[in-house]
């Protein structure tokens, strides 16, 4: 099974971020824009932006740890994108 780390970010007005771990993205995005994922999410309309993949649960959830509390190495993957 693979597991994934992923960052969204709001569609439109304020440009705001999240970081997530599932097993199905695609699933977990539906979620999030139904306003029936994380708290955090609820109200705003996203688009994934990041996807990593590990094969490993731990090491994904190492990952999006790190992510979640390093803003620096979170805003630089995101910069490295556009």
């Amino acid at each position: 099974m693979s597991h994934y780390v992923y960052i969204i970010k709001t569609k439109k007005g304020y440009k705001k971020t999240y970081v997530g771990y599932s097993t199905n993205v695609k699933s977990r995005l539906l979620k999030h824009n139904s306003s029936k994922g994380a708290k955090a999410t609820r109200g705003h309309e996203w688009e994934i932006i990041f996807i990593k993949k590990f094969s490993l649960k731990s090491k994904a959830l190492s990952f999006e740890y790190q992510l979640k509390k390093d803003r620096k190495k979170r805003l630089s993957i995101i910069k490295g994108l556009i």
